[in-house]
């Protein structure tokens, strides 16, 4: 559901879908005008809170969304208490599943986060008039899966030095991707999650994250400052902390 404290946001309302900075990473990428139009005339924009709750597990939801600015956490809860995240979505990533009136996982907004949403039976009946939208919804579905399988790796077969370097790694691509000059220069990160939430999502003590994060330093590629600040100081060193053979860039 959406929470009681959830708004409207005015920021997007009058912005054209030909306009919209995060489409052409976004399931609707390939909709011409009149596919936008129509698109428009059901969309609505909400806004939430860092830490406010945007779904909860067992909910019934009637609307699905496109991440416009942001960053939203899915998560399940264990019987005993414990986190643990199985998504992280960004800009131009869906929220929701067409078809399924019940979450199945909590979602919950690791900064501010504006949302282009839709009601459930009016996007459901474009899914099936506009090709496109179906087409850019399996995209999207596909690299959720493939994100989904990588997280899989992190989480049951890497170090936790490995862990910890993946985790900021996904957060130094984004910088690298609008600068590149940070592959050769320090780039400071002020990360959405605090290491002991860090703990959570990775499978880690916050004992254990605290250690990474100092022996990343002793060894001269991070300089942690804070509970959410880090400067990465050397990018390449950390890339190869990663354990991936390719780029580490796993959750693009």
């Amino acid at each position: 559901m959406v929470t009681a404290t959830a708004r409207n946001s005015g920021c997007h309302a009058q912005a054209s879908c030909l306009t919209c900075s995060e489409r052409s990473r976004s399931i609707c990428a390939s909709c011409g005008p009149e596919e936008l139009r129509q698109l428009e005339a059901i969309r609505f924009f909400r806004s939430y809170e860092p830490r406010q709750t945007i779904l909860l597990d067992g909910d019934m939801v009637d609307f699905v969304g496109t991440i416009i600015s942001g960053m939203v956490s899915l998560t399940k809860i264990m019987p005993d208490g414990r986190i643990q995240m199985v998504a992280m979505l960004r800009p131009g990533n869906f929220l929701g599943h067409p078809y399924r009136t019940q979450a199945s996982y909590n979602a919950v907004a690791s900064t501010s986060v504006v949302m282009c949403g839709f009601r459930r039976q009016p996007f459901e009946n474009l899914l099936r008039k506009i090709p496109e939208l179906g087409q850019g919804l399996l995209e999207q579905s596909s690299k959720e899966l493939d994100a989904a399988r990588e997280w899989m790796l992190l989480l049951g077969r890497k170090t936790a030095r490995e862990k910890v370097a993946s985790f900021l790694i996904i957060f130094a691509r984004e910088k690298v991707a609008q600068d590149p000059s940070f592959l050769k220069k320090q780039m400071h990160l002020d990360l959405p999650y605090t290491r002991a939430e860090m703990g959570d999502y990775l499978g880690l003590s916050l004992e254990t994250v605290s250690r990474q994060f100092t022996a990343l330093r002793d060894d001269g590629i991070v300089d942690p400052q804070g509970k959410r600040g880090v400067t990465i100081l050397n990018y390449a060193a950390l890339l190869s902390e990663t354990g991936d053979d390719a780029d580490g860039g796993w959750l693009a």
